[in-house]
């Protein structure tokens, strides 16, 4: 008896996916639950998943769309696994066969480190959800790190920047990712593979995540009243207490201290005065909270994607900057769940990572209200003491508050950001709550 594999429900909104790559073929044995292909949506790519153990038929080909609930698969569960391990290659196609007796199911980027370095995968201990191996305990084992007994057999590649192995996170901060393979093998085309034509000029269709970029952008200009207040703020005490603190900082929590936290922190605590600029429309209704689900933009290849800082009212710094690098990872690998880009209620986005001196960012609907960094200058700043004025170099950074001026006065815009402005030029009163 066949069972068919359809598309599952991938969020609220999302009616349709593109089988971007097929990671088993046809006449495969697959284990339950084991991912069979990607998927990608307007909004993320995910992992699909066989519900029942047997031999995949596959029904369509690589770059079809399906809806949602569409059979794309059949798999007979009333066929045996082979006999012996299961075959682990560096390409998925038989290149550097390693034997993966009793280990454990590994995904495509977890599999490609395995395979180049030549590794037992039932020797590595997986930290993942159930015990599932990720591609930093295969990176860990691959560079000679002891890993649940596993050394690696012989050198792996040194891994690009993204993909450095990073510092465990607390399991309580750490909601489980879908896990999906490298966005740069997706199949999308970026413009670098097709030539130009004889005008001088090419075309390239546009991926579905930069589609939904494009609506949501548009629909919050068509749709929110946004208006933008200016400032500036003095951070030369918040880089002060991050010097002298952030060796002792990263030693006791195991992630460094950026600028983010200070951020976060002060946002929510200037929110305290300021309800409106976390709470929405709906409809003829406003919507309060009371929590702060934090949307932090993260720049990745494939586009812009906000994931969710969830509670980031009720977070330490720790928490916080462990959990912004856990969805930034995720969000640049590729591995946000839905679940961890939906339900924001306030955003931050810093363009000054890219040298952005001032910018007016735009509303992430249906949220009220986003706070745009920059990047830091020294700049010559007029300081009051008690001796009188003093010229002294200071390290500044323009902020703004993008915000929907039917929810939000001018007068609360304005007395959000001082109130912002003042938390962080003196930071003790974060701790202080005052």
């Amino acid at each position: 008896m066949a069972t068919p594999v359809a598309i599952p429900v991938l969020g609220d909104s999302v009616s349709e996916a593109i089988l971007s790559k097929w990671l088993k073929n046809d006449g495969d044995y697959v284990k339950d639950a084991e991912p069979i292909a990607e998927l990608e949506t307007d909004k993320a790519n995910v992992d699909l998943p066989a519900p029942i153990a047997g031999v995949l038929k596959r029904a369509v080909e690589v770059g079809a769309t399906a809806k949602i609930k569409q059979v794309v698969a059949s798999i007979d569960e009333k066929a045996t696994a082979p006999a012996g391990g299961v075959v682990v290659t560096a390409n998925g196609a038989g290149v550097a066969k390693v034997a993966v007796v009793g280990g454990p199911e590994l995904s495509p980027a977890p599999r490609r480190v395995v395979a180049e370095a030549g590794l037992d995968a039932s020797k590595i201990d997986g930290s993942g959800p159930g015990g599932r191996v990720t591609k930093e305990d295969a990176v860990k084992a691959a560079a000679g790190a002891t890993a649940g007994g596993a050394v690696a057999a012989k050198p792996v590649r040194t891994p690009p920047v993204g993909d450095a192995p990073v510092k465990p996170v607390k399991a309580e901060f750490m909601p489980a990712p879908v896990v999906i393979g490298n966005p740069a093998s997706l199949g999308a085309k970026t413009g670098d593979d097709v030539a130009f034509g004889a005008d001088g000029s090419k075309r390239v269709p546009m991926s579905k995540i930069r589609k939904k970029i494009a609506e949501r952008l548009v629909f919050a200009q068509h749709t929110a009243a946004i208006l933008h207040t200016y400032n500036e703020v003095d951070l030369t005490e918040v880089m002060a207490l991050r010097a002298k603190h952030k060796d002792a900082f990263e030693k006791l929590n195991g992630v460094g201290l950026g600028f983010m936290s200070f951020f976060v922190k002060a946002v929510c605590a200037a929110m305290k005065s300021f309800p409106r600029v976390n709470a929405q429309i709906d409809g003829d209704d406003v919507v309060y909270f009371d929590h702060v689900h934090m949307g932090i933009a993260v720049s990745t290849e494939r586009g812009l994607v906000v994931p969710v800082l969830r509670n980031a009212h009720a977070m330490s710094f720790a928490q916080i900057e462990s959990e912004i690098k856990r969805l930034a990872l995720a969000a640049r690998d590729g591995k946000l769940a839905m679940s961890e880009m939906s339900g924001g209620t306030f955003s931050v986005t810093n363009g000054g990572v890219f040298g952005s001196l001032l910018s007016a960012p735009i509303l992430n609907p249906p949220q009220s209200g986003i706070l745009g960094m920059h990047a830091i200058q020294k700049r010559p700043v007029v300081v009051g003491g008690p001796g009188g004025d003093e010229i002294k170099i200071r390290s500044m950074m323009y902020v703004v508050l993008g915000y929907d001026h039917r929810m939000v006065d001018g007068k609360d815009s304005v007395s959000f950001l001082v109130k912002v402005k003042q938390l962080l030029e003196d930071p003790s009163r974060l701790l202080l709550d005052v």
